[in-house]
C-alpha cells in the first residue's frame, strides 16, 4: 500500500501515503522506462554474513506458496528492468529448492540464497540524493461496531459502484459508471459530505476522524472495541483520486517548516486545530476503503499486495515496475529501534506496494504494529542501498559452480 509518516523533508515524510496497494491481479503496474541494474557480489553486501537468514527463509517460503499457486506465465512485475524474475516460472526452481533447506540452519539458508540468486544493485532513479527508505506500520485505534457517543466517524467498506478497468487506450482507470462511461469517483470531501451515507457500507465507527486519516495512510490497522476485542482491517480499494501529501500542503501554506515535517508534526497540527482539520485533510482527495480480516494470528501483519501476511522487519513495499513482488531484497538503512539509532542490514522481501513508492530508489519498510512500531516508522527517513536478489533459472543454475560466497554474475 503508500507511504509516509516520517521525519522531514516533505515528500519523504508525509508524502504520507501509507501502504495502500492495488491487488497484483487487478491490472499491471505502469510501464517505466528501461532501467539497467548491475550485478554485485554477495561479499559486497554489508552485514550479509551476520543476518539471521534462517528467519528470512520462512518468509520466502510463504511467498513461494503464493507465487507457485499462480500460472507460470503470470506477471509479478519488474518489467522496467532487464533481469529475470518477471513471471512465476522464473521462481519455480528456487522455490522448489527452498523446501529442502533445513529449518533454523543459518549456514544452510545462506548457502541456499547464494546458490539460487544473483544480487543486482538497483539503477539510479530521479532522486538526486540517492535511495530513500521510509517506514509504515499498523495503527491501533479506538472504535465501535455501532454509532453513538464519541464514535461518529465511519470506516467504509469498498462500495459496489467502485470500478477499476481499462479504458480505450489500455490505461487502468478507477471510478464509477455514469451514462455508460467511467467518471471519477467521489473525492474525500464528497465522501465526508455524505455521498456514501445510507448505503450500509459502514464497517465500524471511530472516535477520531484524524485516526481514520492515518489509518488510510497506513492501509491497514487494528481497531480496539469498547469490550477490548480487536478487529483487524485490511486495504480493499482506492477511490482513484490523486494522493496529495499533507506535508507538502502545510509547508506551502507556511504551517510547517520543511525540516519539521513528520507524521507526528502533521498529526499534532491537525489535533491542535480541530476547526481546520477536516478542510486540511480534504486537501488530499484520495480515499481508502477497508475490509475486515479474519481473526487469524494476531502476531502476523495484514496481507500485503502479494496476498501474504506482512512480517515486521522482513517485509518491504516497492515499485513493482522495477522489483517483482516476492523478490528478496538486501536493505541497508539507518533506523531507530527502541528509541535508539541502529543500522538496518537484513534480507527483506518485496511483498507490498505504496502510493508514494515510485521508482527504483524508493522503498517502505514494514515495522509491525503497536507504539514501538509507530515510533520506528514515523522516524524512518534514511538513505542507504537496496540490492535485489534475482532468481537463477533451473537451466542456468545447472551451469553454476557449487555454492560460494561470490556466485558468478548473470550471463
Amino acid at each position: 500500500m503508500k507511504l509516509s509518516k516520517r521525519v522531514a523533508p516533505l515528500c519523504a515524510v508525509i508524502a504520507l501515503c501509507g501502504c495502500h496497494m492495488e491487488s497484483p491481479n487487478t491490472g499491471g503496474p505502469p510501464r517505466a522506462a528501461h532501467a539497467r541494474a548491475h550485478h554485485v557480489p554477495f561479499r559486497s553486501l554489508p552485514g550479509w554474513q551476520e543476518d539471521a537468514l534462517e528467519d528470512a527463509l520462512p518468509v520466502f517460503l510463504q511467498d513461494c506458496h503464493k507465487i507457485t499457486s499462480l500460472p507460470a506465465d503470470s506477471s509479478l512485475g519488474g518489467d522496467a528492468t532487464s533481469h529475470p524474475g518477471h513471471v512465476v516460472g522464473d521462481w519455480q526452481a528456487a522455490c522448489t529448492a527452498a523446501r529442502d533447506v533445513p529449518v533454523g540452519n543459518r549456514a544452510a539458508a545462506r548457502a541456499f540464497f547464494e546458490q539460487w540468486f544473483v544480487p543486482y544493485a538497483m539503477p539510479a532513479g530521479r532522486r538526486a540524493d540517492g535511495m530513500l527508505f521510509t517506514g509504515y506500520y499498523e495503527p491501533e485505534i479506538r472504535g465501535s461496531l455501532r454509532r453513538g457517543g464519541i464514535y461518529q466517524t465511519p470506516v467504509y467498506r469498498r462500495p459496489p459502484d467502485l470500478v477499476r478497468e481499462r479504458d480505450a487506450k489500455g490505461n487502468v482507470v478507477t471510478g464509477r459508471r455514469q451514462d455508460g462511461q467511467v467518471v471519477p469517483y467521489w473525492t474525500r470531501a464528497e465522501i465526508d459530505q455524505g455521498r456514501l451515507a445510507h448505503q450500509k457500507l459502514e464497517l465500524l465507527w471511530l472516535a477520531d476522524p484524524v485516526d481514520l486519516f492515518f489509518l488510510q495512510i497506513q492501509g491497514a490497522g487494528r481497531v480496539r472495541l469498547p469490550d477490548d476485542k480487536v478487529i483487524r482491517l485490511g486495504f480493499d480499494g482506492l477511490n482513484g483520486q490523486p494522493y496529495i501529501p499533507l506535508g507538502r500542503v502545510m509547508v506551502a501554506q507556511g504551517l510547517l517548516e520543511a525540516d519539521d515535517v513528520s507524521m507526528a508534526s502533521i498529526r499534532g497540527w491537525l489535533e491542535a486545530n480541530p476547526d481546520q482539520a477536516r478542510d486540511m485533510m480534504e486537501q488530499n482527495p484520495n480515499y481508502v476503503f477497508f475490509r475486515e480480516l479474519e481473526e487469524g494470528d494476531t502476531r502476523s501483519g495484514a496481507p500485503g499486495a502479494l496476498g501474504v501476511p506482512l512480517t515486521p522487519g522482513r517485509s518491504v513495499a516497492v515499485d513493482r515496475s522495477y522489483i517483482p513482488l516476492g523478490s528478496p531484497v538486501w536493505v541497508q538503512a539507518q533506523v531507530q529501534l527502541d528509541g535508539h539509532p541502529a543500522t538496518w542490514q537484513r534480507l527483506d522481501f518485496a511483498q507490498d506496494l505504496g502510493t508514494d513508492i515510485k521508482g527504483p530508489d524508493r522503498a517502505d519498510l514494514y515495522m509491525g504494529w503497536g507504539p514501538e512500531a509507530a515510533q520506528a516508522a514515523g522516524n524512518l527517513h534514511s538513505g542507504g542501498q537496496m540490492i535485489v536478489l534475482v532468481p537463477r533459472s533451473k537451466l542456468r543454475h545447472a551451469k553454476t559452480a557449487p555454492v560460494t560466497s561470490d556466485p558468478p554474475g548473470a550471463e
